[in-house]
């Protein structure tokens, strides 16, 4: 079964000095199986590299590593993101109190019935709310 997948479980991954076991589980599942994400999942990610370079937290070629082992990945951008963010993905960051980012993650889960893996506190309690099942914590 795949998994939908955010970045925060995804950066996790990346920054060793955040990876924990359930992270772990999640990325040998994602290599096993494959993983979702909403079409800004990309976005995100190297948005999130390029600040932890500004940052001083990794560099241009750890960056670009992360970027060539997530690629290898079978991680799969969902062609409908934009089609449902101002209708359910908006509905659920109305009702959770969510970013429509995160929101975005959600309603892919709730599309598809995966679980969803997430470090984010807000987003896990929505999914819990929803009765999604959680990865990641």
């Amino acid at each position: 079964m795949s998994v939908v997948i955010d970045a925060s479980a995804t950066l996790a991954w990346i920054y060793p000095d955040e990876t924990t076991a359930p992270i772990q589980f999640v990325f040998e599942k994602v290599i096993e199986e494959d993983a979702r994400v909403p079409a800004l999942w990309r976005i995100e990610i190297g948005n999130s590299l390029l600040w932890g370079i500004k940052r001083g937290r990794t560099t241009h070629a750890r960056r670009d590593l992360a970027l060539a082992d997530l690629t290898s990945l079978p991680i799969f951008e969902d062609d409908e993101t934009g089609l449902h963010a101002w209708e359910g993905s908006l509905a659920l960051a109305d009702k959770h109190r969510l970013t429509l980012y995160d929101a975005t993650y959600l309603e892919l889960a709730l599309r598809l019935s995966l679980p969803l893996a997430t470090l984010d506190e807000d987003l896990r309690k929505a999914a819990q709310n929803e009765a999604v099942e959680l990865l990641g914590k």
